[in-house]
């Protein structure tokens, strides 16, 4: 095994992604080592030459080659050194530390597995890094005190003059000497975190499907980039626009409505309307407020627009396309925590725009009056167009089109399939075979119990719902959650299944309220009607699926007695739940393992080590049934959709990326390959899971889009 790690010079921002920095660094000092011989470190700025050392390690032999963040050095090898490696050849300890649940970071990773402190990441190497590994502005040495002030004058031109806007190991030379032993420590540390890091999820297969990962990542997708810059000039000139027209509302009290606290001032100042803050949930649920003046709800709206992130995609996109113009290094492979489904870096696909879209006529309009210049002319609201056509940035090669395939329904029929709920798994065959019902009018009629023949469009709605926001045993709290990801007004909600509601839940949906004022808890800021009615449609789903509802507490129970019997397997229906040392391990029917380090249980209570949603730091995290099941689920969709992937490339699809449960393939642009054949290759089932009913749909392009 070659450990190695490079500390590299650019003045491209390490921001704009792996590929774009690595194509145009400088490779200053590599550190490497076998085994656990001495490590190596070579100064390549005293001798330029690769080491014959080094050359024979990895043209000569078939040592692998490990490094922390590998996609970075394999590509500054690549691209630095001019030495390409097999991909297969390569092994990531920060995926590693990804797919058991760990953080990615070097330093925090050697504090939590108590690597001794001698060997551990140096605290200062991001000072060096920030040192060497990025322009510098020129700041002089020269002594107030030193000669007369001509001189002193002259001194500090003469070094400016010299200055070549880096720092180096001739500027800095005690500096260079703390950092090559920062990058020598680096090597040691990573050594011993291969030893204690855990493989089960890092092996086999799963090992194959990174390395399938590299080779995507490696690919890339082309990008429209005439298309990105003519959106950034059309989001510009916008913005410039919408921040004049605040200048006249305000009577230019305030610049931009990007200025928090002078607009929140203005408005209360002006119109005395007090705003809470100005998040996106809290001004479009005033903008549609009746009573507010005109000038304050021009202002929401204007900050609503102005306040569009993604939009700032276009120009993250145009900074990390490579002269080819395909922009590579999108996916990091078991980056979403514990679940080992898939992250975004750089441009972020994983967190597309989604929601309250324009139509894909209406967006193809867009594209082409931003790419004419008139998009100001056509649209009111220039940001909610340049935000839909963001997809569109991602086109097909010439001669060839791209095929998109999703997973259609993955997570319930997951949860039906690891909870054994029968009915519900036969619901979803005869759906697929074309004689079955609609599954969210099913979901409505078997809530309420009623023929399904009677569920109305409305209603219909009503059982969308329930089956987005129930299944992980969530309730009021779950469709609040789920009311603003899926912008869904609840209030509207109850006011069609409120007069419906059967009078057994109802009385206990009332009596729950009761309880909740007495002790104090919160409603939600949600009508009594609301309140009501969400935690009635609770207690109707959990009774129309008695099998995922049981198994929440069953899942915790297990969990419970795995953590008080450390070494005993227990079995849960489809996975088994385990403790050995450090670890809670739940083994999912694919055979990987969700992973849960130092575990506890108290008083009935699961708590463990993890990264805070929040708070972004390692803390101890209380879980409890229904977010295990969760964590199963989700994991074992990514499985399903990791499992077809080999398959999907051995077709001749061409993967160039991954959003949630969709493939996005560059393929010829024949018949031979089209969105039913992806979506059929999707859609099979693995071995391990052959009795789940699995379907698949998609579409073909030459622009990337939502369907």
């Amino acid at each position: 095994m070659i450990f190695i790690d490079f500390e590299t010079y650019s003045e491209t921002p390490i921001g704009w992604g792996t590929y774009r920095y690595a194509s145009s660094c400088e490779p200053m000092i590599v550190t490497y080592a076998l085994d656990d011989g001495s490590i190596e470190c070579w100064d390549r700025t005293l001798h330029p030459h690769v080491p014959e050392h080094l050359l024979y390690l990895i043209y000569d032999t078939d040592e692998l080659l490990t490094a922390h963040n590998a996609m970075f050095d394999r590509n500054v090898l690549r691209y630095g050194l001019k030495i390409n490696t097999p991909i297969e050849r390569w092994r990531c300890t920060m995926v590693r530390a990804f797919a058991h649940a760990l953080p990615g970071g070097l330093d925090i990773l050697c504090g939590i597995l108590e690597i001794e402190q001698e060997l551990r990441k140096l605290k200062s190497g991001k000072q060096m890094i920030n040192l060497f590994c990025k322009p510098q502005k020129f700041r002089h040495s020269v002594p107030k005190s030193f000669g007369t002030p001509k001189e002193r004058k002259a001194a500090i031109a003469a070094a400016e003059a010299a200055w070549t806007g880096r720092a180096t190991r001739l500027t800095h030379p005690v500096d260079w000497a703390e950092f090559k032993a920062y990058a020598i420590n680096d090597v040691a540390s990573m050594r011993v975190l291969d030893k204690k890091l855990p493989r089960w999820n890092y092996e086999g297969e799963e090992l194959a499907l990174y390395h399938l990962d590299q080779k995507i990542n490696d690919r890339g997708m082309l990008v429209d980039v005439d298309l990105a810059q003519a959106a950034v000039r059309a989001v510009e000139q916008a913005k410039a626009e919408l921040a004049a027209r605040t200048v006249v509302l305000t009577n230019e009290e305030v610049e931009s409505t990007t200025k928090r606290d002078q607009l929140l001032a203005h408005i209360l100042r002006a119109h005395g309307v007090d705003l809470p803050d100005l998040q996106m949930s809290t001004l479009e649920r005033r903008l549609n407020d009746p009573n507010l003046p005109p000038e304050v709800r021009e202002l929401i709206a204007i900050r609503l627009q102005a306040s569009s992130t993604s939009t700032s995609k276009y120009q993250a996109l145009l900074n990390a396309a490579m002269p080819d113009g395909r922009l590579c290094g999108t996916l990091q492979f078991d980056g979403a925590g514990r679940t080992r489904r898939w992250a975004g870096r750089t441009f972020q696909p994983q967190n597309l725009p989604s929601k309250g879209l324009p139509s894909h006529e209406l967006i193809d309009i867009g594209i082409d009056a931003m790419r004419g210049g008139y998009a100001d002319f056509m649209f009111g609201d220039v940001m909610a167009i340049a935000s839909g056509a963001i997809r569109g940035c991602i086109i097909a090669p010439p001669k060839k089109k791209l095929v998109i395939a999703d997973l259609a329904n993955i997570e319930g029929r997951c949860q039906a399939w690891l909870a054994g709920e029968e009915w519900k798994l036969q619901a979803f065959r005869d759906y697929d075979a074309g004689t079955g019902p609609d599954l969210y009018k099913l979901a409505y009629a078997k809530a309420f119990r009623i023929p399904i023949g009677e569920v109305t469009k409305e209603q219909r709605q009503v059982g969308k719902i329930l089956e987005q926001m129930l299944g992980y045993e969530g309730g009021v709290g779950a469709f609040v959650t789920g009311a603003a990801t899926y912008d869904i007004d609840l209030e509207a909600l109850a006011k069609v299944a409120y007069p419906a509601l059967p009078a057994d839940m109802l009385f206990a949906a009332k009596e729950f309220l009761d309880w909740v004022r007495d002790h104090g808890n919160q409603t939600f800021g949600l009508s009594d009607e609301a309140f009501i009615t969400c935690d009635a449609l609770k207690r109707m789903w959990r009774r129309a699926h008695p099998m995922i509802s049981t198994l929440w507490k069953e899942t915790q129970r297990a969990a419970v007695t795995a953590v008080n019997n450390p070494g005993n397997t227990v079995e849960c229906r489809r996975c088994k739940i385990r403790v050995d040392g450090a670890w809670l391990r739940i083994r999912l029917p694919s055979g990987r393992y969700l992973c849960y380090p130092s575990p506890r249980a108290n008083r009935g209570k699961i708590s463990y080590m993890g990264i805070n949603q929040y708070s972004r730091k390692w803390c101890r995290i209380v879980t409890y049934g229904g977010k295990f099941f969760e964590n199963e689920n989700q994991s074992l969709a990514g499985d399903i959709l990791k499992s077809s992937m080999p398959a999907v490339e051995d077709a001749g699809y061409e993967i160039v990326l991954t959003v949630h449960d969709e493939v996005v393939a560059e393929a010829l642009d024949t018949s031979e390959f089209s969105s039913e054949h992806l979506s059929s290759l999707l859609a099979t089932p693995p071995t391990w899971a052959l009795d789940m009913p699995l379907a698949a749909a998609g579409f073909e392009t030459y622009r990337y889009r939502k369907e």
